[in-house]
């Protein structure tokens, strides 16, 4: 049960807080996230990730599988401030169980799970160190460790905070807070004053302003500074990423979050706080999710202006003009109309066919068409550096690229549009989920990030479109590179009717950097000059036709020369460069890419021997075996191909004692052996087609 969105007012924007959670896989954002609504007073019971009856997992996958799976977005007010927050799903930010509290690039941490026995608060600070590249700063140290861990002391205003129940039946909301006293156990006094002095030295370093107020008015005792003057010193560091503060707690027992509200509060920035363009519209769209009754819904982030409902908006990447039909307030899958917001909100569109995640909306064409004429003004007082990077529209989503992909059809013809409108509704909410259809074969193939996404996606078709799909087998997204460069030439000569059409090509290959999936038409500037913007468009296309013929990496065409009789044909000009383009890559040769993955896996030792025996049969590379109390941490690359249903056979091997994580690391050149075995077993499949 959720109280009522009418209660809450439009905020001063100096009021306003936007966060997102992020963290590692079963760290604890979802259950904190539950914790903040439900301590601010927005929900009335404790939702449980494991219960299924969480705020923000909403969708039924969720909820079954106890994880989050998409990102959602719920509105609270805490202490006369507004906190728009998004709940994020499982990444591997950290090797260590941190919750990040990030607005734009300004963080908070919270060191989670502090009531597990193997919870160790200087490791933590290290990992933050090493893994993130970040200066953390210790605002609180706890009181026990482990079971035992029953609350915490500020390091700021010396306060002690202590939670006296243990039980899950425990809700958290009742807690004392008192003032250290010299009775208290001098273990804890010696650890406060130790951390304190760390905390005041280290933002007098990051600081000059507060060094100086240390040096002159608390030059002889450093400890006597008030903990308003340490506040405003660390909020300061804090909004010039000097610094990032550190809290601890464990949401899982109610222990912490209340003080990390608080900090969310205190410490990060309101929108305000960074200028933007005058008082026009400019928002980003960050997410759309389809609704049944009211079509596509666009969330998007006010960064100036306000937004109002029935009110048209130009969307700069689309280079078109929409009109917003209502006006929503989001929490989670609940959402109340407003007429109107203001910068600093988040809000939820409806009526918005077009816009896509990540492109950017302003009020209209004319504002910014003002706001290209601002830049280029200020643009001419910028170093060139400085001009090439700067860019009228917000920065969008950078999605990458799939590395599965699997056919998909309906079980009749009859539903094939249905299927084509199901995936065209969820491409729009998910942009990493790509499809495509087979030049050869006809059929429609989704490409997605892994096992699990193919396997969600499957499952929204059938539950929220009510059609039953079929799946053929799994497939890794390989792709092939030019071993050189080549050039080539190609002369079309062809007579059509009473018509003769004559094209020469000549053409140049090159291979692109490795993240690169793009071929990039160029033209030398004689060549250029000569041809009509027609003919280039004819050139560009029988290029992009050849490439496409294939999951290529990244490529450069340099088109060096081209003639044809005058009355030649476009479709004769792309099919002579096509067929030139084959005809150069295969003179460039061919390399297979495979996707290798950065496996990063947490195991007892008494299980590593195992575990390492089945890396080195999946032709894994161990970079580094870690420490981590009584855990072990292997770090290895190992080729996609070889980690299908990786997670069964590490549960087997380890009675359950393990996790791991994956994620791309780079696409290298198969040996010559498994390149022919993998291009024999591809021919078998295509036979069987």
């Amino acid at each position: 049960e959720v109280k009522s969105l009418r209660a809450v007012v439009n905020p001063d924007i100096s009021k306003i807080r936007n966060i997102g959670i992020m963290a590692h896989i079963d760290a604890g954002k979802t259950t904190t996230t539950e914790r903040m609504l439900y301590f601010s007073g927005y929900t009335r019971a404790l939702g449980d990730v494991d219960d299924g009856d969480t705020v923000t997992d909403y969708m039924a996958q969720e909820r079954e599988r106890g994880i989050t799976i998409q990102s959602a977005a719920v509105t609270f007010d805490w202490k006369d401030h507004r906190i728009n927050l998004i709940d994020t799903p499982g990444t591997r930010v950290s090797t260590q169980c941190c919750i990040q509290c990030r607005a734009r690039d300004t963080q908070c941490k919270s060191l989670e799970l502090m009531d597990k026995p193997a919870a160790s608060l200087s490791y933590s600070i290290d990992s933050i160190k090493t893994k993130l590249k970040a200066n953390p700063i210790l605002l609180q140290i706890p009181i026990g460790s482990g079971k035992s861990f029953t609350g915490l002391v500020d390091l700021i205003t010396r306060q002690k905070i202590t939670w006296q129940g243990s039980s899950l039946a425990y809700d958290g909301r009742a807690f004392e807070t008192s003032a250290l006293q010299p009775s208290d156990d001098p273990d804890v006094l010696q650890a406060v004053s130790e951390a304190r002095a760390t905390l005041i030295e280290q933002v007098a370093d990051l600081d000059d302003d507060f060094a100086e107020l240390l040096l002159g008015q608390y030059s002889e005792n450093f400890d006597a500074v008030p903990a308003g003057k340490l506040q405003e010193a660390l909020r300061k560091v804090t909004l010039a990423r000097k610094g990032v503060p550190v809290l601890c707690g464990t949401s899982l027992k109610n222990k912490g979050v209340q003080p990390l509200m608080d900090a969310i509060t205190a410490y990060l920035p309101a929108p305000n706080e960074r200028n933007h363009d005058l008082d026009d519209l400019c928002a980003l769209a960050f997410k759309v999710v389809h609704d049944k009754q009211r079509g596509p819904l666009v969330f998007v982030r006010i960064y100036s202006g306000s937004m109002k409902a029935q009110s048209a908006v130009y969307n700069i990447n689309r280079n078109g003009t929409e009109r917003m039909s209502r006006l929503l307030l989001p929490f989670a899958d609940q959402h109340i109309e407003i007429p109107s917001l203001s910068a600093g909100n988040i809000a939820l569109t409806v009526g918005l066919k077009q816009t896509v995640t990540g492109d950017t909306i302003v009020s209209s064409k004319a504002s910014a068409a003002a706001a290209v004429r601002r830049a280029q003004k200020e643009a001419e007082t910028k170093s060139s550096s400085q001009r090439e990077s700067s860019s009228l529209a917000l920065a969008g989503v950078e999605v990458p690229e799939p590395v599965f992909f699997c056919s998909i059809e309906p079980p009749t013809l009859a539903k094939q549009a249905d299927l084509e409108h199901a995936l065209n509704c969820l491409q729009r909410e998910d942009p990493s989920l790509k499809v495509r259809t087979d030049l050869d074969s006809g059929q429609t193939i989704l490409c997605g990030m892994g096992e699990l996404h193919i396997e969600v996606i499957h499952d929204r078709i059938k539950r929220e479109f009510n059609i039953e799909t079929h799946l053929g087998p799994l497939q890794v997204a390989y792709r092939e590179t030019i071993l050189q460069s080549a050039t080539a030439t190609d002369t079309l000569d062809r007579t059509l009717g009473d018509k003769r059409h004559v094209v020469t090509v000549e053409l140049a290959v090159h291979a692109l950097m490795e993240s690169s999936t793009s071929c990039d038409v160029t033209f030398e500037e004689e060549v250029k000059t000569q041809l009509s913007a027609g003919v280039r468009e004819a050139v560009e296309n029988g290029v992009q036709s050849a490439y496409l013929q294939g999951n290529r990496n990244g490529l450069k065409t340099v088109i060096q020369h081209v003639s044809l009789e005058s009355g030649t044909s476009a479709a004769m000009v792309s099919a002579c460069v096509s067929r030139c383009m084959l005809k150069a890559l295969k003179l460039a040769g061919g390399q297979v890419l495979e996707p290798v993955m950065a496996l990063e896996v947490t195991v007892g030792e008494e299980y590593l021997s195992p575990v390492l025996a089945d890396l080195a049969q999946r032709r894994g590379t161990v970079c580094d075996i870690q420490s981590r109390q009584e855990n072990k941490v292997l770090l290895a690359t190992v080729p996609l191909a070889e980690m299908m249903g990786y997670s069964t056979v590490l549960r087997t091997l380890t009675s359950g004692n393990a996790t791991f994580s994956l994620e791309l690391s780079s696409y290298e050149p198969m040996n010559t052996q498994d390149q022919n075995i993998l291009l024999n077993k591809m021919a078998g499949l295509f036979n069987q087609i």
